[in-house]
């Protein structure tokens, strides 16, 4: 009778070990990387997000889509590059399916939804990270180059 109870329980603990793992999205799956970088956005003007946009994609003609990470790193008026409706979402969605991930500071976007009165909505390929500065800090130290455009 107890071998049943014991094996559940065993089991029980290997899901809750799994669950807690970090989860690796399989779009960031890049083995033959050999260059990382994250772009860090922190101004909201239209040449600041076309240059960074510019910059994502001269990294990948340069390296290859399959050889460079590439994170941009929005916050403070740079999360507007982010929002839905950025003249900037085919660019976006062009770098994304190459790869190319977005990221969304919590702590501007709060400070946006408070000063708007509602959530804006963010582009579905922006991913809400706690803090960019953060978000740029745990970059560095996984190996990626920061860079500011």
């Amino acid at each position: 009778m107890r071998k049943p109870y014991l094996l559940a329980v065993l089991w029980a603990g290997a899901l809750a070990l799994l669950l807690a793992a970090p989860v690796t999205r399989a779009d960031e799956a890049k083995p033959f990387a050999v260059a990382k970088y994250a772009l860090q956005l922190s101004s909201g003007g239209a040449p600041a997000q076309t240059l960074v946009l510019n910059v994502a994609s001269n990294l990948i003609k340069h390296y290859g889509p399959d050889r460079v990470e590439i994170e941009i790193v929005a916050f403070g008026p740079g999360l507007r590059l982010l929002l839905a409706n950025n003249v900037n979402k085919g660019r976006i969605a062009g770098l994304a399916s190459s790869g190319v991930r977005f990221s969304a500071c919590d702590n501007t976007y709060a400070k946006f939804t408070k000063k708007l009165g509602y959530p804006p909505k963010l582009n579905p390929h922006a991913v809400h990270v706690s803090a960019g500065v953060v978000r740029l800090y745990e970059l560095a130290h996984e190996g990626y180059t920061i860079v500011k455009p």
